[in-house]
């Protein structure tokens, strides 16, 4: 089941920069950077009472951020919504008429598990799935 929004992801062309202007715009620092080479990215978060902001910097040129950022610019890549159990949400939505990008489940930034459904199935907006590890 669907419990919330868990954060909203910007694809960003220069993080430092992005960062500075996060921080001047929400009045605090991000609290977590990371790693995650097998998207291709350096995560920074911000957190806003229960809310995160998640900037995304591709660090290599096949990442898909770049991609995303090559054809689109910068700006929202993504809304992730929290839930119980990914497995549960794929195969329900499957069932529902949904398509994923990958079905499979695999480990992203800030301690999940995460999956994304294709936009063309919902409006364009790419929807990702975290669940807690």
């Amino acid at each position: 089941m669907i419990k919330k929004i868990e954060h909203i992801g910007i694809a960003v062309e220069d993080l430092g920069k992005s960062e500075e202007l996060f921080e001047k715009l929400l009045g605090k620092k991000p609290y977590k950077k990371e790693s995650v080479k097998t998207e291709g990215v350096i995560t920074s978060f911000f957190k806003i009472a229960d809310q995160k902001l998640e900037l995304l910097h591709a660090t290599r040129i096949d990442s898909p951020i770049k991609k995303f950022i090559e054809k689109r610019k910068e700006g929202v890549h993504h809304i992730a919504l929290h839930v119980d159990s990914i497995e549960k949400e794929v195969v329900r939505l499957e069932k529902l008429g949904f398509e994923f990008i990958s079905p499979t489940p695999k480990k992203g930034a800030d301690n999940k598990m995460i999956v994304f459904l294709h936009p063309k199935t919902t409006n364009g907006v790419l929807v990702e799935l975290c669940e807690e590890i």
